[in-house]
């Protein structure tokens, strides 16, 4: 899977919070910085090149929705993520969060307790 841009992460990020819509509505959902229309709909056009997103032709515009889940696409980018900086190892993932301390013993702890309970 292709990784996606800033930008199409964004315009992603709208379309999952929307649904399936029209440009305009992707822009009332959309993160700030707002993009003007015409970039979010050609962010959009590149999005379904690459398969991210359906479009389907009603009248003179083009509904969009997604073709992948926002779940699928984080496990995805994150298993790729993991192989890429940290050699496939999420241990080595997690032991890079607690050496720069932003994962504190308690969440180290719930952590272990969901792995346990699975």
């Amino acid at each position: 899977m292709e990784k996606l841009t800033k930008q199409e992460e964004a315009a992603m990020q709208a379309i999952w919070k929307a649904g399936k819509g029209f440009v305009k509505d992707f822009l009332e959902s959309h993160a700030e910085p707002i993009p003007p229309y015409t970039t979010l709909a050609s962010t959009i056009k590149n999005l379904e090149k690459k398969g991210f997103v359906d479009a389907k032709k009603i009248g003179n515009v083009y509904e969009y929705s997604p073709t992948i889940a926002e779940d699928e696409y984080a496990k995805k980018f994150m298993n790729s993520f993991v192989k890429d900086y940290f050699e496939n190892s999420y241990k080595d993932l997690v032991t890079f969060f607690a050496k720069d301390k932003k994962i504190s013993p308690d969440d180290l702890k719930e952590i272990i307790r969901m792995i346990e309970e699975k």
